[in-house]
């Protein structure tokens, strides 16, 4: 079968379509065919190189996407072949421990990413643990909806889990041509609150407008933030979805009320920020760090996209064939929402 390897850290040019053995289910596990896996900023990470992340040669990318069950191993009574299921892009090694029982997995000491921590989804067939195989409701698109489960549930997972958002607050979330951005958001104007959006260029802005968000603004225009304190009657936004870093956390800051929480879940444009403590510490803001989401949402995120409460947004579908220009085209910022490969 063919997979999308990296046998060594750089640019697009290390990838490429490898000739692999395909897998066999064992205990506990289905072999599933892939239909379609997307592409997140965290595959261009891994395949770049991440500080303190070790990365064993060769390596498979793709941290989400959709398949159809081939077969199952010993002890899986739960999937069926033929079934369409979603590819969780989250696992724990532990099943048993509390967080897991309690539902927040990604919180677990042992949590860990698909493509990022081990193997991921980039392939013609993949096995995997049957419990991260999540059946699809009848009525979605198994292509697009490959689009949803990493951002989504990192967007899930920064408003739901960890800014606690609730109705009738001001929610900024930046760069609406993203895919977290896509996400969020629909996520906070379904519960209610109004939401407020920033992209670099018309098109994103346009975008965002019709998922939802109230208002635009150009991220990239230094006088972003008083904008937004216009809008909000002078008093800053009550949550801020952060994942551009540097290039926008100055203003992010200015932007966000008193009392108010800024939620990070990383940075596209760097990994090292400033900040004054001072307003900090008067304005009793809260900076907030979140990674993923709890598996526990995927039901309901697949019932509302399903409902067509939410929905992907999809840049292009591409050839896997083609991952080196979908991994350009990302790097070059030249996507809006999500790029999905087929094999």
């Amino acid at each position: 079968m063919q997979a999308v390897q990296i046998t060594k850290h750089g640019g697009p040019e290390v990838l490429t379509l490898a000739e692999v053995p395909r897998p066999e289910p064992g205990p506990g596990e289905a072999l599933v065919r892939v239909i379609a896996v997307s592409v997140n900023h965290l595959d261009l990470w891994v395949r770049g190189g991440l500080p303190g992340l070790e990365v064993d040669f060769p390596h498979i990318l793709g941290c989400d996407g959709t398949g159809e069950v081939l077969a199952v191993g010993e002890g899986v009574n739960a999937l069926s072949v033929g079934q369409a299921v979603l590819l969780e892009p989250g696992f724990t090694k532990d099943h048993d421990s509390e967080l897991v029982r309690l539902g927040q997995d990604n919180l677990a000491a042992d949590y860990g990413i698909r493509g990022e921590h081990c193997d991921g989804f980039a392939a013609e067939y993949v096995t995997l643990d049957a419990r991260y195989c999540l059946p699809m409701p009848a009525d979605l698109d198994p292509i697009t909806t490959a689009a949803t489960p990493l951002t989504f549930l990192t967007a899930w997972g920064m408003l739901i889990e960890r800014a606690e958002i609730r109705k009738g607050e001001t929610v900024m979330v930046l760069g609406a041509g993203s895919g977290v951005g896509c996400a969020a958001i629909q996520i906070a104007r379904h519960e209610g609150c109004r939401v407020f959006t920033s992209a670099r260029n018309a098109e994103a802005r346009a975008l965002g407008i019709e998922l939802g968000a109230e208002a635009a603004v150009d991220h990239s225009d230094p006088n972003w933030p008083n904008e937004i304190k216009r809008l909000t009657g002078g008093a800053g936004v009550d949550v801020l979805v952060e994942h551009v870093g540097p290039a926008t956390w100055k203003g992010s800051l200015r932007a966000l009320a008193r009392l108010g929480r800024l939620v990070t879940c990383g940075g596209t444009t760097g990994p090292t920020v400033e900040l004054q403590l001072r307003h900090l510490f008067i304005k009793q803001q809260s900076i907030l760090g979140s990674t993923m989401g709890p598996r526990s949402a995927l039901p309901l995120i697949l019932a509302r996209l399903a409902a067509d409460v939410y929905r992907p947004v999809i840049d292009r579908i591409l050839p896997m064939a083609e991952v080196r220009q979908a991994h350009q085209l990302l790097e070059d910022s030249a996507v809006r929402g999500k790029l999905v490969l087929v094999p």
